[in-house]
């Protein structure tokens, strides 16, 4: 396939993920205030869609707690920096085992919620975009599945919608991308469609060239997307993502660093990816269009 290069690229910043970063910089944002202001200054840097999952405000480790994702929404959307707000649905899929012998009992760790929990927070916040994690994996530890089975990824994608929410895939390998297809097929996922293709993650789609245009390759012409690696080729890809036809992702939920011993904030990492687009020759678009480019509708969330 030519390539096609991106001319009009949209900037998401992942502001804080939920892995555990907390302890390894200073810069991960924990509380919900934290996480406001540090999704407005990567806005302010020119990220017109911020990607929010929230933490325990003590200790940092990753939560679903809709008290927290509203007090997020809520600050981001009363502040005066117009931004596009795109929050996770992946918690809630998450299986860990003790060991390789008693695998009929799951581990404390885990964390497993009905599509009704898993959504819930979505459709209080009224976010424009949610994410839709499209497939089952190992996932980089030894004994944690990422759970997404397809009966659960259609009731919460009918949820989603029901809500008035854009559902962003992620993807993160091509068995993803082909049941992404038929749901989509299946009009369980609506237009305009939308995927995060999800690159180097331990054990999905390695982020070699090759493997990256393979996932390119498998999606449909019509549908957007954007494109991540994680750490060091983080900024890599934002050339990458562009070349192909597809816009870009950084943040700290995938890179802690601005350079070699130099840990970055998420404004920073923005500014970065900016200053590539911009002298590929092509230009960061703001809020407002990717609202219009993607048919999303801004909204408060409901009231309490």
């Amino acid at each position: 396939m030519p390539l096609a290069m991106n001319r009009e690229v949209f900037i998401t910043c992942a502001v804080t993920g939920s892995g555990g970063t907390q302890d390894r910089s200073p810069h991960v944002p924990r509380s919900p205030q934290q996480i406001a202001e540090s999704a407005i200054a990567a806005a302010k840097a020119g990220a017109a869609v911020v990607h929010c999952h929230v933490r325990d405000p003590e200790t940092g480790k990753p939560a679903r707690d809709p008290a927290l994702y509203r007090e997020v929404t809520e600050r981001i959307r009363d502040s005066a920096t117009d931004v596009v707000l795109n929050l996770t649905a992946g918690m809630g899929g998450d299986i860990y085992f003790e060991g390789t012998e008693d695998m009929g009992r799951i581990g404390p760790r885990s964390d497993m919620a009905g599509a009704t929990e898993r959504v819930a927070h979505v459709v209080e916040c009224r976010p424009e975009i949610c994410t839709l994690d499209c497939g089952t994996m190992n996932f980089n530890e030894a004994d944690y599945v990422m759970v997404n089975t397809p009966g659960m990824l259609r009731d919460m994608a009918r949820r989603m919608t029901a809500a008035g929410v854009r559902i962003e895939i992620e993807a993160f390998d091509t068995g993803h991308l082909w049941l992404a297809k038929e749901l989509v097929k299946e009009g369980v996922i609506p237009e305009t469609v939308l995927v995060q293709l999800c690159m180097g993650v331990p054990w999905g789609a390695p982020d070699d060239l090759n493997t990256f245009m393979a996932m390119v390759n498998n999606v449909p012409a019509g549908w957007h997307y954007s494109a991540f690696s994680l750490g060091r080729n983080q900024m890599a890809y934002v050339a990458a993502a562009v070349l192909a036809g597809g816009n870009v992702r950084v943040g700290l939920e995938d890179n802690l660093w601005l350079d070699k011993g130099v840990l970055a904030t998420n404004a920073q990492l923005v500014e970065r990816a900016a200053t590539i687009v911009e002298n590929m020759g092509a230009r960061v678009i703001t809020p407002a269009e990717v609202r219009a480019r993607l048919k999303l509708e801004k909204r408060p969330p409901l009231p309490k």
